[in-house]
C-alpha cells in the first residue's frame, strides 16, 4: 500500500517514513504542498498523510483542491491545531481524519488502517490461496480449516508470497525482508526454508504447488488454480494454452482500459464518417491522429499486435496529408473496420518471463534442436553456432547473457579452449558452460583456469543443462529500485506499470510531462522511461533538461518511440537517451532493459565508491 507523506518538518518526516516503512508501507515524500498536489494528481495512493503548516500550499487549501478535483482516496490531517474551529476546517475542507500532535505510533497507525479500511484498502484481512488461509491477527495458518503449524520464518516466508501474488523475489531481497542486516543467513538458507514450506503446506493438504521457480530470479507465487493457466486446454504437443480466465496484473490493467479502446477506435470512426462524407476539419483530424498514434503503442501491448499494426497505418494514412485521396479515403475507412473487428477478438497476453540471451556452440544438431524447442519455457532466447568461427561472428555482433560451449569440433584443428581464451580476455564477464564429451584433469584444470562458470559432462539431461545456465545467469538485484515513467497515455502508463511491478520495481506514473521536474525531485527514482512523443513538453526535452542538470546527468534514461527510423532514433541518443523500445512494447524487453540498467548502473557506482 502506498502513502504519500506531506511534511516539511525533516526530523519528523524521516522519523514517520521510517515508522511507515517499517509496517510494510510504501512511501512517497513531499516537502512542501505544491509537490504533494503535483504528486497526488500524477500517482495512485492509498493515502495522504497531510501536515497543516506547509509552505507554498497549506494542508487546508492541498485539501480543497484534490476535493474539487473529484479526489476520492483517503487524506489524513496532521496538525498542531486542536480547537474545535480548527478541527471543523480540516474536516470541511475534505480531510477524512485527523491526529493531533505530538501524537502516539500506535495511535497513528491505527487511524491509519482505519481509513485504509473504510476505503477498501485493508492490510489486516484473511490472506488466501485457493484453501489455504493465512489470518494475520490470530497467527495462524489453515488448508481446509486444518492448521498447518509453521516455524516463524516459515510464517513470515509464506506471508510475504500471499501479500504480494504478482512479485517475483529474489532470495537476496528475502533476506532483505525477513532477515535484518547483521543476522541474515546465506542465501542457500532461503532455499531450504522454501523447501521446508513446500513440503508442510503439501503435509498439511494443500495438493496444489504453491510455489514456482523462476530460473535466474527467484520465486513468486502460482496463480491460483481456478484461475490460472493450468486449467487450460493442450495443444496436441501438450503444451498448456492459455486459459479465458488467466488474471495477471497485464489482465486487471486490460480489463480497466478496455472500454478506452472502444472510445479510441469511435473517434476514428467519425473521422472515417466525415471522410466519406468529404467534411473531415482539422480538429477531428488531429484528434483522429492523436488517437491513432496511441493506438498504435499500446493495443500490441495489450495482446492485440495486429490491432498496432492496423493503428499505425491509420496513423501514416492520416500523417500524409489532410486532403485523402479517394483510394486512400477507402484505405481508411476499410483499416478502421478492421480495428473494429479486432476488438471483438480476444486479447492474448504472453506470459511475463525474464529473457536471456544464450549462445549454444555446438555441432550436434539433435541436442541444439532438443535445447531450442525448450528454451523459451526457461525464459531463454537461443542462438546456435555449430562451429567455432560461426561463434566469432554471433559474439562480434552482439554480446549474449551466457554461452554454452564444447571443446570438441571434429574435422577441424582448432579446440574450444581456444575460443574459452578468447572470450577469457575480451568478454570476461560473459559466464561460459563446458559442456564436453571430455572427462580428464588436464581438460577440467584448463577449463578452470581460462575461468568457464561450469564444467558439465556429456551426456546430461535438457534439464540438466538449463539448470546449470541458470545457476550462472546474471540475477538483478533491484530492492527498493524506483521508476518513473513519462506518458500521456494513461493506458500506456498503467500497463508498463504492470509489467515492471512483479519483478520488485515501485513505479511512479506520470501523465503531464510539464510536472516531470517536480515528480522527479519529490520520487528520486533510480531510472527514468519517457515516451518521446507528448503534447507541451516532449521526451527528447525532458532527456536534455535531465542531462544538463550537476546532480542528475546520470539518471539512466530510456526512450518509448513508436518511431524507430534512424533519424528519430539518432535525434534521442543525441539529446542524451541511454536505450530506447519501441511501441508496441514488448513485456519480456522491457523488464530486461530495465533491469539490466539499473543492475548496471549500481554496479558502476559500488566501482566509483571502491576506488575513493
Amino acid at each position: 500500500m502506498k502513502i504519500l507523506l506531506v511534511e516539511d518538518d525533516v526530523l519528523l518526516s524521516a522519523a514517520l517514513a521510517e515508522l511507515l516503512s517499517a509496517n510494510r508501507y510504501t512511501i512517497d515524500v513531499a516537502s512542501n504542498g505544491q509537490t504533494g498536489l503535483d504528486l497526488a494528481i500524477s500517482v495512485e495512493y492509498d493515502l495522504i498523510l497531510l501536515d497543516w503548516l506547509i509552505p507554498k500550499l497549506d494542508g487546508i487549501n492541498l485539501c480543497r483542491q484534490l476535493r474539487k478535483q473529484g479526489y476520492r482516496k483517503s487524506i489524513l490531517l496532521l496538525t498542531g491545531k486542536n480547537s474545535n474551529a480548527d478541527i471543523v476546517a480540516g474536516l470541511d475542507a475534505g480531510a477524512d481524519d485527523y491526529v493531533i500532535k505530538p501524537f502516539n505510533q500506535e495511535a497513528l497507525l491505527a487511524r491509519i488502517r482505519s481509513l485504509l479500511r473504510r476505503s477498501g484498502v485493508s492490510d489486516s484481512s484473511t490472506l488466501t490461496w485457493g484453501n489455504l488461509c493465512l489470518d494475520p491477527s490470530a497467527g495462524r495458518v489453515t488448508c481446509n480449516e486444518q492448521e498447518i503449524l509453521l516455524t516463524a520464518t516459515e510464517y513470515k516466508l509464506l506471508e510475504l508470497f500471499l501479500q504480494n501474488p504478482d512479485r517475483i523475489f529474489s532470495r537476496a531481497v528475502i533476506l532483505d525482508r525477513l532477515w535484518g542486516f547483521d543476522d541474515a543467513p546465506t542465501e542457500n538458507a532461503v532455499t531450504t526454508h522454501i523447501k521446508d514450506l513446500r513440503k508442510k503446506l503439501k503435509t498439511g493438504g494443500l495438493t496444489e504447488e504453491f510455489l514456482e521457480t523462476v530460473y535466474g530470479m527467484g520465486y513468486r507465487i502460482k496463480p491460483v488454480p481456478n484461475l490460472s493457466i493450468a486449467v487450460g486446454e493442450t495443444n496436441q504437443d501438450g503444451k498448456k494454452k492459455p486459459d479465458s480466465k488467466d488474471i495477471t496484473s497485464v489482465n486487471r490493467v486490460l480489463e480497466r482500459f478496455r472500454n478506452s479502446f472502444g472510445a479510441q477506435v469511435v473517434v476514428l470512426e467519425q473521422a472515417k464518417t466525415a471522410l466519406l462524407e468529404r467534411n473531415l476539419n482539422k480538429e477531428l483530424h488531429q484528434q483522429a491522429l492523436h488517437e491513432a498514434h496511441k493506438l498504435a503503442g499500446s493495443m500490441g501491448t495489450f495482446g492485440y499486435p495486429e490491432g498496432s499494426r492496423l493503428a499505425r497505418k491509420i496513423e501514416h494514412l492520416l500523417l500524409a496529408d489532410f486532403l485523402l485521396s479517394a483510394d486512400k479515403i477507402s484505405d481508411f475507412s476499410q483499416l478502421v473496420t478492421k480495428l473494429q473487428q479486432e476488438l471483438t477478438k480476444p486479447a492474448v497476453i504472453v506470459p511475463m518471463k525474464q529473457t536471456y540471451r544464450l549462445l549454444v556452440i555446438d555441432d550436434d544438431m539433435t541436442l541444439t534442436k532438443q535445447l531450442q524447442a525448450e528454451a523459451d519455457s526457461w525464459g531463454i532466447r537461443m542462438k546456435v553456432a555449430p562451429n567455432l568461427a560461426a561463434a566469432r561472428s554471433r559474439l562480434a555482433l552482439k554480446t549474449p547473457d551466457a554461452v554454452l560451449l564444447d571443446l570438441s569440433f571434429p574435422g577441424t584443428e582448432e579446440d574450444g579452449l581456444i575460443l574459452l581464451s578468447e572470450i577469457a580476455q575480451r568478454s570476461p564477464n560473459i559466464p561460459v558452460i563446458v559442456f564436453t564429451g571430455r572427462d580428464t584433469l588436464a581438460d577440467r584444470l584448463a577449463v578452470s583456469r581460462l575461468k568457464a562458470r561450469q564444467f558439465l559432462h556429456k551426456p546430461a539431461t535438457t534439464e540438466e543443462i538449463f539448470q546449470a545456465i541458470a545457476r550462472v545467469l546474471p540475477q538483478p538485484k533491484i530492492s527498493e529500485a524506483k521508476v518513473l515513467i513519462v506518458d500521456d497515455d494513461p493506458v500506456i502508463l498503467a500497463g508498463l506499470s504492470a509489467l515492471l511491478t512483479p519483478w520488485g520495481v515501485e513505479v511512479i506514473t506520470l501523465s503531464q510531462s510539464q510536472q516531470f521536474w517536480k515528480v522527479l525531485m519529490a520520487t528520486s527514482p533510480d531510472l527514468v522511461v519517457l515516451d518521446l512523443e507528448m503534447p507541451i513538453v516532449n521526451g527528447l526535452e525532458l532527456c536534455q533538461v535531465v542531462r544538463q542538470d550537476v546532480h542528475w546527468g546520470d539518471l539512466p534514461i530510456l526512450v518509448v518511440t513508436a518511431h524507430t527510423e534512424a533519424e528519430s532514433l539518432q535525434q534521442a541518443f543525441a539529446a542524451g537517451a541511454d536505450d530506447f523500445i519501441s511501441k508496441p512494447v514488448l513485456g519480456p524487453e522491457l523488464v530486461t532493459r530495465v533491469l539490466s540498467r539499473i543492475q548496471r548502473t549500481r554496479w558502476r557506482s559500488q566501482v566509483g565508491r571502491s576506488k575513493e
